[in-house]
């Protein structure tokens, strides 16, 4: 599997083997078995004496219940989630997870600091979100009605009845997920 003398890459991929099956509960006979290998063949892969061909890779990929692309993904991404402060919305978002695709959701922390929107002014869209009030209080307005969420508690709803949230009584922190639509609505900046 070494290309472009990339040492750093392959005892990566090496490690990731070694430390999935070592979580999956597997024994080298395991693993062996499950991707057509014999013990000794990925004892040597997994420790760097002997090359991974990438129809190996594949059949241990497969084995471990991962993909391909998880076991080569290069580690050296940035593993620091920044903020994004919209202050003209009252917002900071720090986007934990995104998952693309049409049925994916996002999860995202989120500090409010702006009031509730008016009936006036509410959105919808197809699908659900959910949230949990990590500190303060969230006001989830749902046509006419106004709900207080505390810290501790959790809403969700169906996102055809037109809504809005805000904090009350000062800054509130929420985690949530979101499907496209609410990420459109509550977590780009309007347009």
């Amino acid at each position: 599997m070494k290309q472009d003398g990339d040492g750093d890459l392959d005892a990566l991929v090496r490690s990731r083997i070694r430390g999935l099956r070592s979580a999956l509960g597997m024994s080298l006979d395991d693993l062996a078995a499950a991707c057509y290998l014999s013990p000794s063949t990925l004892s040597r892969i997994e420790t760097g004496h002997r090359r991974i061909s990438l129809d190996q890779l594949t059949a241990i990929a497969r084995a471990l219940g991962t993909s391909l692309d998880a076991l080569v993904e290069s580690g050296d991404a940035d593993v620091v989630i920044r903020p994004r402060h919209d202050a003209e919305r009252g917002m900071t978002t720090w986007t934990l997870r995104h998952e693309a695709g049409p049925g994916g959701t996002t999860v995202a922390k989120m500090r409010i600091d702006r009031p509730v929107a008016g009936p006036d002014q509410l959105k919808a869209h197809p699908g659900f979100e959910w949230f949990t009030v990590l500190s303060g209080t969230i006001a989830l307005r749902l046509n006419e009605r106004l709900i207080l969420v505390e810290a501790g508690e959790a809403a969700e709803f169906d996102t055809m009845v037109p809504h809005a949230f805000g904090s009350k009584g000062g800054p509130a922190e929420i985690l949530g997920i979101f499907d496209h639509g609410g990420r459109r609505t509550h977590l780009r900046k309007l347009d």
